[in-house]
């Protein structure tokens, strides 16, 4: 089969895509036919070492979506031929999504309901799933109550918008100009610049007074406004920054409103199919759609990983083997 490979750590000139045999499923393993991956930045980690892989050489990807072409001795509740998807985030062992054929653990995969989209499923696990256990697990998010999610045409953000308005949350979220349609079309109430100088107030006045929960991607630009933003007993779910040293100017907007602050990160998920299988609903229901910016084959490995970096698109990156 063919595969993306790397032999060593580095920039994008290490992705090469090799012929290679196909994987053979462990006990516990899915043999699948990949119809699509998802292109994270946590892929790039991989590939230039800041995170370690369980060894070299390797396929990266996470995310995957696909027809089960064989299962484990020891698996059950899967047949060749079913429709799949999932993530091996969590599990430096389980990559190896770009290409044509890959192994998936059954506790990191669940079955795609008929009317979800496979090539989208192939970019939904990490961002899909991190918008759910931010806003479910975590935030609890209740109907009618406003939540703010920052970086709405993002890969979290935008599924995010849509896991609220599932639940019938008041939306409102943050964007470039350029993508506020498209976020009101997907179910965002409030869609604003966040380039605005008065963001903090356009907020509060969008919320009628501040906003029940928080999804921020962004922790050192957004941590203050978090808190002048916030309604009493607000809920803020923290997954990310850019510099790993957030804090506050001030922390008496959090103090007198009884804020609550959750960090989080998806290597911690207790059972993965948890998310998954709720993001899968959603998925099949029509109620979430994946939206995929550009998709890209196995030889285009590279500039797919240098674009989920560095350009700007709302939603998904995909390889399509």
């Amino acid at each position: 089969m063919r595969a993306v490979r790397l032999h060593e750590h580095g920039g994008t000139d290490v992705l090469g895509v090799e012929e290679t045999d196909r994987p053979e499923p462990a006990d516990d393993e899915l043999l699948v036919e990949v119809a699509a991956a998802g292109v994270n930045p946590v892929d790039t980690y991989f590939r230039d070492g800041s995170y370690t892989p369980a060894s070299l050489p390797f396929s990266p990807g996470v995310d995957v979506a696909g027809v089960v072409s064989a299962t484990g001795d020891g698996v059950t509740g899967f047949e060749p031929g079913d429709r799949v998807y999932g993530t091996g985030i969590g599990n430096a062992a389980h990559q190896g999504a770009y290409a044509e054929y890959a192994t998936v653990p059954t506790d990191r995969v669940v079955h795609l309901p008929d009317g979800a989209d496979l090539t989208e499923a192939g970019a939904a696990g990490v961002v899909a799933g991190t918008a759910w256990r931010s806003l479910v697990d975590h935030a609890e998010l209740d109907p009618a109550e406003y939540c703010l999610i920052h970086g709405g045409s993002g890969g979290v953000g935008h599924a995010a918008v849509q896991i609220a308005a599932a639940v019938s949350a008041r939306v409102v979220t943050t964007a470039a100009p350029t993508y506020h349609e498209a976020l009101s079309d997907l179910g965002a109430e409030t869609v604003l610049d966040y380039d605005r100088d008065d963001l903090a107030d356009a907020i509060v006045d969008a919320s009628d007074g501040g906003v029940d929960v928080v999804l921020d991607h962004r922790l050192d630009d957004y941590l203050q406004l978090d808190a002048d933003v916030a309604a009493d007993q607000c809920r803020v779910v923290g997954i990310g920054e850019n510099q790993p040293n957030p804090g506050f100017t001030n922390d008496q907007p959090a103090r007198a409103k009884d804020v609550s602050y959750q960090f989080m990160s998806m290597f911690n998920t207790p059972d993965l199919r948890v998310p998954l299988r709720g993001v899968a609903h959603l998925m099949g229901t029509d109620a979430l759609s994946i939206e995929v910016a550009r998709s890209y084959d196995l030889e285009e490995a590279a500039e797919a990983q240098r674009a989920v970096m560095e350009d700007s698109f709302m939603g998904k990156l995909v390889i399509e083997p």
